[in-house]
């Protein structure tokens, strides 16, 4: 059973957007069924790169979209993007390093970061963003 699961509450109703925040939360659910089968440590690695590389894609989807239609939080929003980021790349060094990543306290992060992104950030520019026509 998915950790997360896809649904309408989560849609932005933007569909390139959509589509990525989809790919997030497969990122996320990989990492839970890794877990669950002993393999948490094996993937973190793995799965930090790929999440790094991909937000990177992600965000610049959105601030692209934000800078050229002037959204008027982009400020804000860019922040939360740049901490993720940031939070990311830390743990990511500290498992090349060999500290142990918690791969419990990774995942309830990426859960609880993109959920409550989702719901309260991404769901805020919705309105803006489909008044300009983009969906």
């Amino acid at each position: 059973m998915a950790l997360m699961s896809w649904s309408d509450n989560l849609s932005v109703n933007i569909k390139e957007i959509d589509e990525q925040h989809k790919k997030l939360v497969g990122m996320v659910n990989d990492l839970h069924d890794a877990m669950k089968m002993g393999k948490g440590n094996d993937v973190t690695g793995k799965i930090l790169t790929g999440l790094i590389q991909y937000v990177g894609t992600h965000f610049a989807t959105e601030e692209r979209l934000m800078k050229t239609h002037n959204y008027p939080d982009f400020v804000k929003h860019k922040a939360e993007h740049d901490n993720l980021t940031k939070k990311a790349i830390e743990l990511q060094k500290q498992h090349q390093e060999g500290k142990s990543v918690l791969t419990i306290e990774l995942m309830s992060f990426l859960k609880d970061w993109l959920s409550n992104h989702i719901m309260g950030r991404d769901k805020a520019y919705s309105p803006f963003f489909n008044g300009k026509g983009i969906s």
